[in-house]
Order: C-alpha cells, then sequence, then structure tokens
C-alpha cells in the first residue's frame, strides 16, 4: 500500500477506511516529502467534509 493508492482511493471513492486511515499514521514517519504533502492533502479533505471515514460497498 502507498499513500498515493490511498489518496486516489479515498478521492475517487469519497470514502476511506479506517484500516487505510490507521495505515497512514502508522506509516507517516518512514514518508518522504512528497508524501507527507499527500498525506496532508488527504487529512485537509477529511477535515473538510469532502472524504468521509466508513467502508466502501462494491
Amino acid at each position: 500500500m502507498s499513500v498515493g493508492t490511498v489518496f486516489l482511493e479515498a478521492l475517487l471513492s469519497g470514502v476511506i477506511t479506517p484500516a487505510e486511515l490507521q495505515w497512514v499514521t502508522h506509516h507517516q514517519g518512514e514518508f518522504n516529502r512528497l508524501e507527507e504533502a499527500t498525506a496532508l492533502r488527504l487529512g485537509r479533505l477529511l477535515d473538510a467534509g469532502q472524504i468521509q471515514l466508513g467502508c466502501r460497498l462494491p
């Protein structure tokens, strides 16, 4: 899994799963500068309500 993959999935579906969010927070110490910026953008979208915390249904 990568931050970019999580970001794109969340952006396309409008949902981020708790497991994905946990993965991001667990690995944030290993992120390079671009991945940090992506994670910050993901957090801002969550704060703005554009991405919801939940589960994706097929």
